[in-house]
């Protein structure tokens, strides 16, 4: 029995589409995610691949308490608790250990754990975990490989991340498994950089409307 505040199932139905967040400056955290959220997206997943991750989500946290903001690029049980801690309310990793996994368990948070073979799909199932990342999905064969895996296992939803573009987001939408896909192509680096934010929301609302 976990003890997450949040059912990963929720962080999945808020937004058809998640959006992958590098913050290089915590200024940057709230205007990118108030662009987000007036394109329509209101999951936030900000990767802990800089050195203001943290105080990033917890600028969002305190400015958005109703927004679904998350920890992505967590891969330690120590990462867990400071993205927790932070104000994460659901945290995603681009793998999995037994470790993290237990350790989630019996956290307040939900783990989205990183699988990309049906034998770490069926080891996640065994510890309760039916809400996965497949990463990353296009190195590892697309959305024609992600069909076939899941096809033994229905009882998982996915969120597909990983080289995934409004090229090819339509055949990860045909997939029955793909509750939502992850990705950073409406976040521009050189649109963040020069604090574009109504840019970002127009390529935000082309995402979801994608998705629709």
């Amino acid at each position: 029995m976990n003890t997450w505040q949040v059912n990963p199932q929720d962080v999945f139905a808020a937004s058809p589409v998640v959006p992958v967040m590098i913050i290089e400056r915590v200024e940057d955290a709230v205007p990118m995610a108030q662009a987000l959220k007036n394109g329509g997206i209101t999951v936030f997943e900000i990767t802990l691949r800089t050195p203001v991750a943290l105080d990033a989500i917890r600028a969002i946290a305190e400015a958005m308490p109703d927004a679904m903001v998350g920890a992505g690029t967590v891969l330690t049980c120590e990462q867990y608790d400071a993205a927790v801690e932070a104000g994460a309310k659901f945290v995603i990793s681009p793998g999995m250990t037994p470790k993290l996994l237990s350790y989630a368990k019996s956290g307040t948070a939900p783990l989205i754990p990183g699988v990309s073979t049906p034998s770490e799909i069926m080891q996640a199932l065994e510890l309760g975990y039916q809400q996965l990342k497949f990463f990353p999905a296009e190195a590892n064969g697309g959305a024609k490989a992600l069909a076939a895996i899941a096809a033994p296992l229905p009882q998982v939803q996915f969120c597909p991340t990983g080289g995934i573009s409004p090229a090819n987001v339509d055949q990860y939408k045909a997939v029955k498994c793909v509750a939502t896909v992850g990705g950073s192509w409406m976040l521009p680096k050189d649109l963040i950089d020069n604090g574009q934010w109504e840019e970002i929301t127009k390529l935000s609302q082309e995402a979801v409307a994608l998705l629709a």
